[in-house]
Parts: C-alpha cells; sequence; structure tokens
C-alpha cells in the first residue's frame, strides 16, 4: 500500500452548495416532442395495449358517427310529423327515436370507458418509462445538477404525466370525432344547401354548397380570433405550473424540517418565505386570469351567436317556400355537427394550450433523463472501473465542480483489502467529493479510481436513508425484507442497540422522522452488520453518536466484521483508533495536499488483545427478556495528539 503527497486548491464551500448546472438544452417543436414521447410508448413493443383501445375508440366513433346521421335525419321527420299534425307519424317516430338514442346511449358508455382506460394505459406506460430512466443508476442524482430542466421531479412523474394521459386521450379523441364529424356532415349539410334559394330582383339564386361555406367562414372568424387573442396562455401556463412545483417544494421543505425551524424560532422567516413563493403563484395565476378572460369574449360570444347563425342563413329558403319546417331543422341539426367540428379549436384552445405545456414539461423532463450521460461525458470525467485484485487504487485523480473549479487535484493513493484507513481534513477540503467519486456519483474530474466490485461494496452517509415501509424494511435495505430471518434481525438489532425496537419491526412508520439521527446512524450499522460487505465507506456515519454508542458501533470492525475494509471521513475523536492508517486534506502554502501516516499492524494494534479489552467494556444487562449492550469507556489519562508526516 502506497500514499503520495499531492498539491491542489480546494473551494471554500463543498460542491453540494454550487449551483453550476450541466448546459441547457433548446427546445424543440410540439409536433416533434409529441412525436418522440408517442414512439417511446407504443414503439417498444411495450404498447400494445395502447394501441388496441385507440383502435376499438376508432370504431365506436364511426358507430356514432352512423348513429348521428340517422338522428339528424329523423330530426327532420320528426318535425314534419310536427308540422302536418300526423299523430300516427309522431309516435312512429318517437319510437324511432328510442332506438337511436338507445343505441347513442350503448355507444356513449363504452366510448367513455374505453377512454378513461386509455388515461390509464397511457399515464403507467409514460410513469414506468419515466421511471425506468429517473431510477438508472446515479440518474436520480445527477439529476440535481440539470438546473431547471431536472428541477420538481415529483411533479413530471406524478402531475405532469396525469395532465398528459388526460389531455392527450380527451384532446385526441375529441379531434378524431370533430373529423368524423365533420366529413360526415359536410357531405351532408352540402346536400341540403340545394334547398336554400335567394330570390333578388324577382329571380331565384342558388350557390353550391351555400350551409358549407357559411360554417366554414363563421368558424374560420372563430378560430382566427381565438388564436390571436389566447396564444399567450401556453406560456402562462407552463410558468404557472413551475410557479406552482416550486411552492410546493418550500412547503414539503418546511414541513420535513419543521423541528430545525420550531427550535430556531423561525416561522416568521419561513412565512415570508413561503408568502413570496405563494405570491409568484398568484401572480402567474392573475396574468393567466386575465388571459383567460379576454379568451372568453370569443370563445362565448362565438357560441352565443352559434345558435342563431344556422337560421338566419337558412331563413330565405324557409319563407321562400323551398325548406319544409322539418327540412329547416335537419340544415340546423347538419350545421351545428359541421360548426361543433370546425370549433373544436375555439372550444378547447383553454386545454390545448393547458396540454401543449404538459408535453412540453414532460418531454424536457425525459430528454434530461436520457442524454445525462451524454452530458456527463461531454467534459472531462473521472474514469472508474474495477480493480482486478479487489483493491481501491487512486491514480492522479483530480476532482472539480461541475463549472471547472478543483476540489483535489493528481491524488494517488492505494487501500489494500483488510486495511482501515481514516480521511481526515477541513470542511470544504473535498472529503466528501472523494466519497462520491468512489460511489461512482461524481464523474466531474479526471484520473482513475480503481475499486472493488460493487457487489462488495456498502456506502454508509452521515444521514442513512430510511424507505418507507417497515423497520425491517429499513433494516434490510437495499435487499428485500425476507431476506434475512427474525432471529438474525434481531441479533443486529442487540447489538447495535437497537433492542428497544424489535417488538416494532413489521410496524410501518416514517421511522425517518419518529428515529433520532443517532438511532438512525446505528440502524445504518446493523445493515452493514446483516449484509457483511467485504468493503465499507464511512461519511461522519457515527456523527450523531455519542463516544459510548461510537465506540460500541465501530467495535464491530474488531470482532463481527474483523478483516472488513473500512474507509472512513470522520472528525469525531476517538475514531482514529479504530483505523489502522491515516490520511490528511489539509490546506497548506501552495493549495491542498495530501498527507499520510504509516501503517499500524493490525495485529499488534488490534489484535486478540484489542478485541478482549473492547469485549469487556460491553457488560450485558437484562432488559425486558432481551441482552442489552450497557458500555463502560475507561478514562484516558492522557490524549495521544494525531500527527500527519509530508
Amino acid at each position: 500500500m502506497t500514499s503520495t503527497d499531492t498539491g491542489v486548491s480546494a473551494p471554500a464551500v463543498e460542491p453540494e452548495d454550487d449551483k453550476a448546472a450541466l448546459p441547457p438544452r433548446l427546445e424543440r417543436p410540439m409536433l416533434v416532442q409529441l412525436g418522440v414521447l408517442i414512439r417511446d410508448m407504443v414503439g417498444s413493443g411495450k404498447g400494445a395495449g395502447i394501441v388496441v383501445l385507440m383502435g376499438a375508440l376508432v370504431a365506436i366513433l364511426i358507430g356514432n358517427m352512423v348513429g348521428q346521421v340517422l338522428l339528424n335525419t329523423w330530426n327532420g321527420q320528426f318535425f314534419d310529423a310536427i308540422q302536418k299534425k300526423d299523430l300516427a307519424g309522431f309516435w312512429t317516430q318517437l319510437a324511432a327515436f328510442l332506438r337511436i338514442a338507445g343505441l347513442l346511449l350503448c355507444l356513449v358508455v363504452a366510448q367513455t370507458w374505453l377512454q378513461e382506460m386509455l388515461k390509464m394505459r397511457i399515464r403507467a406506460r409514460l410513469s414506468a418509462m419515466l421511471l425506468d430512466r429517473w431510477l438508472k443508476p446515479r440518474h436520480a442524482y445527477w439529476l440535481g445538477f440539470a438546473g431547471e430542466r431536472g428541477a420538481a421531479a415529483d411533479q413530471r412523474l406524478q402531475e405532469d404525466t396525469r395532465l398528459f394521459a388526460d389531455f392527450t386521450t380527451e384532446l385526441g379523441v375529441g379531434l378524431l370525432q370533430s373529423t368524423l364529424l365533420l366529413f360526415t356532415f359536410t357531405g351532408v349539410l352540402w346536400g341540403l344547401s340545394t334547398n336554400v334559394t335567394f330570390n333578388i330582383g324577382g329571380e331565384t339564386w342558388q350557390i353550391p354548397g351555400y350551409m358549407v361555406w357559411v360554417a366554414i367562414l363563421y368558424a374560420g372568424l372563430g378560430s382566427g380570433l381565438t388564436w390571436l387573442v389566447g396564444r399567450p396562455l401556453i406560456a402562462l401556463n407552463t410558468e404557472r405550473y413551475a410557479r406552482e412545483a416550486d411552492f410546493r417544494f418550500a412547503l414539503v421543505r418546511v414541513s420535513e424540517n419543521a423541528e430545525g425551524v420550531a427550535l430556531h424560532g423561525g416561522e416568521a422567516d419561513e412565512r415570508r418565505n413561503l408568502d413570496g413563493s405563494l405570491g409568484l403563484v398568484l401572480s402567474a395565476m392573475r396574468r393567466l386570469s386575465g388571459a383567460l378572460s379576454r379568451l372568453t369574449w370569443i370563445t362565448s360570444g362565438y357560441g352565443w351567436l352559434a345558435m342563431v347563425v344556422p337560421v338566419v342563413a337558412a331563413a330565405p329558403g324557409y319563407f321562400s317556400g323551398d325548406l319544409s319546417f322539418g327540412s329547416l331543422m335537419m340544415v340546423v341539426g347538419a350545421f351545428t355537427q359541421v360548426q361543433t367540428a370546425l370549433r373544436y379549436f375555439v372550444d378547447q384552445f383553454p386545454r390545448i394550450a393547458d396540454w401543449r405545456s404538459a408535453v412540453a414539461r414532460v418531454t424536457t423532463f425525459r430528454d434530461t433523463l436520457k442524454d445525462l450521460e451524454e452530458d456527463i461525458g461531454s467534459q472531462e470525467t473521472l474514469t472508474v472501473e474495477t480493480h482486478p485484485d479487489g483493491k481501491l487504487v487512486f491514480t492522479d485523480v483530480a476532482l472539480s465542480l461541475i463549472d471547472g473549479r478543483t476540489v483535489i487535484d493528481e491524488m494517488s493513493a492505494e487501500i489494500a483489502p483488510g486495511e482501515r484507513v481514516l480521511i481526515t481534513g477541513e470542511s470544504g477540503s473535498g472529503k466528501s467529493t472523494l466519497f462520491r467519486a468512489v460511489a461512482g456519483l461524481w464523474p466531474w474530474g479526471s484520473g482513475t479510481v480503481q475499486v472493488p466490485p460493487a457487489e462488495d461494496q456498502m456506502f454508509m452517509p452521515q444521514r442513512p436513508y430510511m424507505p418507507l415501509g417497515s423497520l425491517r424494511q429499513a433494516l434490510c435495505y437495499p435487499s428485500g425484507p425476507d431476506r434475512f430471518t427474525d432471529e438474525e434481525i434481531a441479533a443486529a438489532m442487540e447489538r447495535c442497540q437497537l433492542g428497544e425496537f424489535v417488538d416494532r419491526l413489521d410496524q410501518e412508520d416514517r421511522w425517518d422522522k419518529s428515529l433520532s439521527l443517532g438511532q438512525q446512524q446505528r440502524v445504518a450499522f446493523a445493515r452493514v452488520l446483516l449484509h457483511r460487505p467485504k468493503w465499507i465507506f464511512m461519511d461522519e456515519a457515527t456523527s450523531a453518536l455519542d463516544d459510548h454508542s461510537q465506540t460500541a458501533m465501530l467495535s464491530l470492525f474488531l470482532e463481527e466484521l474483523e478483516g472488513t475494509t473500512l474507509l472512513s471521513i470522520a472528525h469525531r475523536p476517538g475514531v482514529e483508533e479504530f483505523h489502522t492508517r491515516t490520511l490528511l486534506i489539509a490546506r497548506r502554502d501552495g493549495g491542498t495536499r495530501l498527507f499520510g501516516k504509516a501503517s499500524r499492524p493490525v495485529e499488534k494494534r488490534h489484535g486478540r488483545r484489542w478485541t478482549g479489552k473492547v469485549a469487556r467494556l460491553l457488560k450485558r444487562e437484562p432488559s425486558a427478556g432481551r441482552a442489552s449492550a450497557v458500555l463502560t469507556r475507561p478514562r484516558r489519562d492522557t490524549e495521544r495528539p494525531i500527527t500527519y508526516t509530508q
């Protein structure tokens, strides 16, 4: 094993406090974004259910159009019977109506069910696709450096996927239905227009397809005005959802840190911050409300006028006697159907604007996740590979922030299996960055890190991760809860001073809230004791423990985990004596340098004599039918200074 001195420059803050982000990406056209999402959802062979549902919906909509044509024909016959006061014909048409209405009712119910199922399938497929990318190794962590593109992952995965599924299904089905209506009733309306004539100067004039042209002109005018007035809604919706995400994040942050806020009496300050976030939401809503109000002048006015426009347009034919009352109703019905199709854009523009912003947010999130490795690979990156002999070797390693500022420069060291190495240094000198680099989380830098096989490693950060669920799941993580027996788990808990929680092993709770940080750190040690990895990397993993508990936990490496390789980052006194070698990252003239201290033979310092000494410190007392460890630590007459040689 070797350690070489190196000199580097170090920033005054840890890298996680730096706000530099991955480079921005140009936004693609909306149709390209939509095409990419659809291709991902149905092009991989996993979207067969979506395709089947879409085919069934098309068949239902075609049947619905046939029913609408029958209903429009019935409309004319029914009102003709009323005009003629034909009682028998009246009852006959009522019976016909019940048959047509029954058919349409069945079709509408089937359409509703298929539409809701399609929403569910689209959301399930899109969510699975995004979750697959988000939970690829290291991607969720790297996403935090993507700036605005990767912000509010929870909103993208929950709210935006829901909006995309709902709007895409509803707007898509509505567009298809309107298109079928348009093609079906344009022909009907064109034929009925032959009965609409104009008497001018004693001469009769007829305009081919007159009512069709009136419908197109009216719809074109309404659509043009809608686009002109409502275009800002797209950007305003996007801004509103972004501000909502920021406000939700601020609320969650206060909720998650309620104890710290209360201890500092910071409620008033948090209220000011939340008022500021809420103010941005309300400001976005205010601008959106103004835009919607202006658009309502167009959409509502268009809808009201559509009630009389067909009657007024067809009135010359009716008053000239060329159109019966029933034929007039057929013309009005056909005109209404064509108008419904042509004014689809007008009626749905606010939802289209909302959908457009949802497509943009989902696509941006998808692209960011997909291209994380490419973005990182475009920069100078650290090489992490498996060492053939299972060692940990740093060769000319330089670590930097995303913006290029250096943290550690050209460090070289070798750690062999069985060693216990302590890394110390001032805050901000790059210790935690080195910890992340070994884990493969921090790619920014250069040089080579050769690591032991991944299955032999386990990392212990300062705040252990506590998954949702039972305490058993937290102890067995990342393995499944059935990996270890009750006896194995109970023994590990007793050894790590968690015996009081054995009876609550299968209780589901927010354990990251109900356990203190010290208890959570002992859970992490119990987790290690269960998995027994060959290499353990600790970053201030005993920071919340008292001296007695720290000694009890670290003594695991002298007893149950003897022979396990340990790499620790720590400032606490008493940690150094459990390690065989110390490396110091310290600032000196000319930059930050790595200092090492010669290793201490394991047999001499931490052999059987030392193990027995620690064992004698652990006196057992019965507690509720179980053995619990009571640690008594001898007082030291002198404290041995830790010195480092260059």
